[in-house]
């Protein structure tokens, strides 16, 4: 079929306006990751830099100057890994027997799903729940407390409904159990869903930082976003633990210390991100329409 002149101009224009404002998000990201790199005498001089000609690594070495934020690091991969199987196992095995319409006291239970999604306890009475439970100053109260999300549950409760029943059915004849019908052709059927929410969760446990000033004394239990935090706020002249970081090193800039800051947060997330892109719209699409 041969196009218009008018369906052609139309599609310059789509193309041309989608590729501008492609650029345009993108440049912020650019300018981040260029001025963490550019030395601080270039930083000062200009007022933009988007490709440094005095190519720098003093943000970077400022920031691991301390070994404290390399055990930090491990913190945050171990709880950004436990803390990710620990929410996709426990929203599985709530969402299936959820997504069954013959299971007693499944519309009661949805109401209190959706009510904890509208109202919560609040910071003070969960913060004494955890103190009660004797998890101050464990990893655990960075990973119990949140094992859930209401939201995400909702979602894959819709997808587990959506698959047909006769599968669980003629597993049931040959002698399956609800568990392995659960593990061998449920979850199986739904790893784009399953793949989805292990982004959404890992995301949050990497950018997570406030549940561990609430709940972690030991600063040397502290994940990488709340040492990066305290560097942000050394670098601009506020109150921190300054002792940790080698005192050879002269303070570079506290922008281009935030910068690097930004990419070191940002980079391992958009690291996985390829590897989980195929199943991403899928999977977030399917399960939020049909309830």
């Amino acid at each position: 079929m041969k196009t218009s002149i008018g369906s052609k101009l139309f599609d310059a224009f789509n193309y041309t306006f989608l590729g501008l404002y492609g650029l345009a998000t993108l440049l912020p990201f650019v300018y981040v990751v260029a001025g963490s790199f550019t030395s601080p005498q270039e930083f000062i001089t200009k007022k933009i830099v988007l490709f440094p000609t005095q190519f720098s690594l003093e943000g970077y070495r400022y920031i691991f100057s301390t070994e404290v934020l390399l055990g930090s690091l491990g913190v945050t991969i171990f709880i950004t890994i436990a803390g990710t199987a620990i929410n996709l196992l426990f929203t599985c095995l709530m969402a299936y027997p959820l997504a069954r319409k013959d299971l007693d006291g499944r519309r009661i239970i949805l109401l209190g799903v959706v009510f904890s999604m509208l109202f919560s306890g609040g910071m003070i009475p969960t913060f004494l729940v955890v103190k009660s439970l004797g998890l101050i100053n464990s990893y655990w109260s960075l990973l119990l407390p949140g094992a859930i999300s209401a939201f995400n549950l909702i979602v894959l409760k819709n997808f587990f409904q959506q698959l047909p029943e006769g599968l669980e059915e003629a597993a049931k004849i040959d002698g399956c159990n609800d568990l392995r019908i659960l593990w061998q052709i449920v979850l199986p059927l739904s790893l784009p869903a399953i793949a989805t929410f292990a982004l959404f969760y890992a995301v949050n446990h990497w950018n997570s930082f406030f549940q561990a000033i609430l709940y972690i004394n030991d600063n040397y239990k502290w994940p990488i976003q709340v040492w990066l935090r305290q560097i942000v706020i050394l670098s601009s002249g506020g109150l921190g633990d300054s002792a940790v970081f080698d005192s050879n090193y002269i303070v570079p800039p506290g922008q281009i210390i935030k910068m690097a800051v930004i990419v070191i947060s940002t980079l391992p997330i958009l690291l996985v991100y390829p590897f989980l892109q195929k199943h991403f719209a899928k999977g977030a699409l399917i399960g939020s329409v049909k309830g």
